[in-house]
This record gives C-alpha cells, sequence and structure tokens, in this order.
C-alpha cells in the first residue's frame, strides 16, 4: 500500500492506494496520523478511490484512525470508495460511522461544518 498526506486549509487530506490490508505500514502509517493530530490538525479526508482491496485489518485501520481524531474532537471523512470497497462499508454498516463523499469539495464542507 501506498500513501501520501497533503495538509489544505487545516484539513489532512490522506491517498491510500493499493491495498488496505494493515501489513507493516499500517504502524508507520498511524505514527505519522499520530504525529498531525498531536500537531492540532483535528479534520482528515480518506481519500480510498484508489483502494483495489480492504480487509478486516484495513478496516481496523480505518477505524483507529476515526478514533484518533474524535478523540481530539474532530472528524474523518472517506473520499470516493471504490465499488467493492463501498459494498464492504455498507456490509459492515461502517457507512454509517463514517461520512462518506464522492467529491473533495463535499468532504471539507461536511468536515467544516462537523
Amino acid at each position: 500500500m501506498n500513501y501520501n498526506f497533503d495538509l489544505k486549509e487545516d484539513v489532512l487530506v490522506l491517498s491510500l492506494e493499493g491495498d488496505l490490508i494493515g501489513e507493516d505500514s499500517g504502524a508507520d502509517l498511524m505514527d505519522k496520523i499520530s504525529g498531525y493530530v498531536q500537531e492540532g490538525v483535528r479534520l482528515c479526508v480518506v481519500d480510498i478511490s484508489e483502494l483495489r482491496y480492504i480487509n478486516s485489518s484495513g478496516i481496523g485501520v480505518l477505524i483507529t484512525i476515526l478514533t484518533k481524531f474524535r478523540n481530539k474532537g474532530g472528524e474523518v471523512c472517506l473520499l470516493k470508495p471504490s465499488e467493492s470497497v463501498q459494498k464492504l462499508l455498507i456490509i459492515t454498516k461502517l457507512n454509517a460511522i463514517f461520512s462518506v463523499v464522492d467529491t473533495e469539495e463535499e468532504a471539507f464542507e461536511n468536515l467544516k461544518s462537523a
């Protein structure tokens, strides 16, 4: 899995690409996210449009990201899930926990009003 961070208007945009299966890069990813949260970043968009596959460990990574931000009074929004990832979010009922949107603009609007 590959990932990139971009800070736009005090919102962390995390782009995930490949397979989110909670492998070794998961710990490194969480360390970096913790750093942003400790610096005061409270809002996060997770762009999952390029995720091919996600397993239960990957779901755990998303939930951990959400927990880290919500524990500091923040919020997380998932951006553009593929059809297969969207189905998984529905089956696991995570679509009721996460805000899921189709555009970055919509994500920013949701987060700023949260």
